[in-house]
Parts: structure tokens; sequence; C-alpha cells
């Protein structure tokens, strides 16, 4: 009895002291890894299955506390249409906001490499019926199918393609990587660079009142 007596003390011993670390780890506040839990806002992204760059892009730029949750839609399958049209999330009504929040007339719009003529001039005409001066509305060359564009073709073809004249970039396309290159772009240009995820992150983080927790990807989210 002695010997059983013995143990099960040791263990409520070894169980008390467990808990007496757990509050002193608690008490120090040595600080927990980051794991990626939207504690403060989960936005979801629709994405077509077979392009990455909207969801890894958002990852990219999400301060802590938010989480993205992408799902994916079939090419052709037409099941996302409805979520890509107003009131829903829509780029172009992001860019548009974006685009009056920074007090922009003259615009530059470079569109992806695989973009068709016909939906280059349909940009060209949208930009245009929502009131703003398009400079230039002009495709990433060399033309191509869709694939992977690194950061640094996408700033030299934005440097070497903005007109003087311009007051900000809007680099279209969701599945054109851009946002690696905002920065480095502003940076150059002295003035602002706008890229489709970009603009949609922007306009969910506005929704929440915390635009401004964004700090590398672009003047906007600076902009109250």
């Amino acid at each position: 009895m002695r010997r059983r007596h013995f143990f099960v003390s040791a263990g409520l011993g070894a169980v008390g002291a467990s808990i007496a670390r757990s509050r002193l780890i608690q008490a120090q506040d040595v600080g927990w890894q980051h794991d990626g839990a939207g504690t403060i806002a989960r936005f979801g992204v629709l994405t077509p299955d077979f392009d990455p760059a909207p969801e890894s892009e958002m990852w990219a730029m999400v301060p802590r506390g938010v989480s993205i949750h992408a799902a994916r839609v079939a090419r052709g399958a037409g099941a996302g249409r409805p979520f890509v049209e107003p009131p829903h999330v829509f780029p172009c009504t992001a860019a548009t906001a974006a685009l009056r929040a920074l007090g922009v007339q003259r615009l530059s719009v470079v569109h992806p490499p695989w973009f068709s003529e016909a939906l280059n001039d349909q940009g060209l005409a949208y930009w245009r019926a929502a009131g703003f001066d398009v400079l230039q509305c002009t495709r990433l060359q060399p033309l191509r199918s869709i694939r992977e564009v690194p950061a640094a073709e996408v700033f030299e073809f934005v440097i070497a393609h903005t007109p003087p004249a311009a007051d900000a970039v809007l680099i279209g396309g969701n599945g054109l990587r851009a946002v690696g290159a905002i920065r480095a772009l502003e940076a150059r240009l002295q003035k602002p660079v706008l890229s489709a995820n970009q603009v949609v992150l922007w306009e969910a983080l506005r929704a929440i009142g915390r635009a401004e927790s964004v700090t590398s990807y672009g003047s906007i989210f600076r902009r109250r």
C-alpha cells in the first residue's frame, strides 16, 4: 500500500509541476511562432484550378492574423462566374476604388502576355468608360501562353513602357505575378503601382479597417 501510495503521489506531483511550468511559460510571454491562424479575418479566394498566382500572392501580402482560404474552380465550368460579378468580389471594382482613392486621372495599363488583342482592347474601353484618361493599354511582351513571369521581367517592362505623364500604373490580370515588383517599381517611377491581386486584398482589408497593416506592397495600403 505504501508503494502504491508513493507512485500515485509522484504522479500527482509531476502533473502539478507540469501545470506550474505551463503557467510560468504563459507568464513570461515567450511568444509563439506565427502559425497562419486567422485571428483577425479569414478571406476566401476563388481561383482557376490551373492558376496558383492569386492564392500565393495573397499569402505573401497578408499581415499576421489574416488567413487565406482558396477554392479552385475548374476551367470552363462556369461555376465561379456568379462570384466574380457585382456585388461580389470583382478585381475591376477594387481597382477602380483604389485608383479613385489615390486621385488618379491619367493611367497606364499593362496586361498579361497571354491576353488576346481583343481582351486588351476591352480593358482599354472599360477604364475609359470608368472615367480614366488611359495613356497606354498594352500587353507585356513577348506574348506567350499562361506561365510564370518573374518579377524582374515585370519590372523591366513596366519601367520601359510607362508614359511619364501617367499618374499611376495598373498591372491587370490575377494570373500575372506582380506584387514582388511593386515596391521597386514605385521607388523607380515615383508613382503608385497597382496590381489585380494587390487591390483585391486592399479592398478586403479596408473593409475591416486593416489596410494600413500591409507595409511592403504598395503605397495604396497607406492611403486612408
